[in-house]
């Protein structure tokens, strides 16, 4: 859809939430430096994309994902060729990282826990 089809325009939305989790979501907004706003806004397009919603279009109507890693693709090239392998590694490299944090942050709202009888990380609500 072409920039000048999509009404851009802000409009509020309203939900009602039991007080813990508004509490909880406070909490973890302001652990990643983001207002109330922000951070519910980030959650739900992750939750959409976690539910298999089309990623949304930037302004020039390109899929996010897409010119995201279109950007790592071309800093990882600036310096000099490389293979697969190692532009793979490039745009990848921190994926580690990212993971363990994202562990750390599920596990410490209580939606997961690792298990040892299981043999690894579990949903919180699975109890099996």
């Amino acid at each position: 859809m072409a920039e000048s089809e999509r009404n851009t325009d802000r409009t509020v939305v309203q939900t009602y939430v039991p007080a813990y989790q508004r509490e909880a979501w406070d909490d973890h907004a302001d652990r990643l430096d983001m207002s109330r706003s922000e951070f519910v806004r980030t959650m739900v397009q992750a939750g959409r994309r976690g539910f298999g919603a089309d990623p949304e279009p930037d302004e020039t109507g390109t899929e996010k994902d897409e010119t995201d890693l279109d950007a790592q693709v071309r800093r990882a090239l600036e310096e000099e060729p490389l293979s697969w392998e190692e532009l793979l590694a490039a745009v990848t490299g921190d994926i580690e990282t990212r993971l363990d944090d994202s562990l750390k942050r599920l596990q410490a709202a209580d939606e997961l826990r690792y298990s040892g009888r299981r043999g690894g990380y579990v949903l919180e609500g699975d109890r099996s």
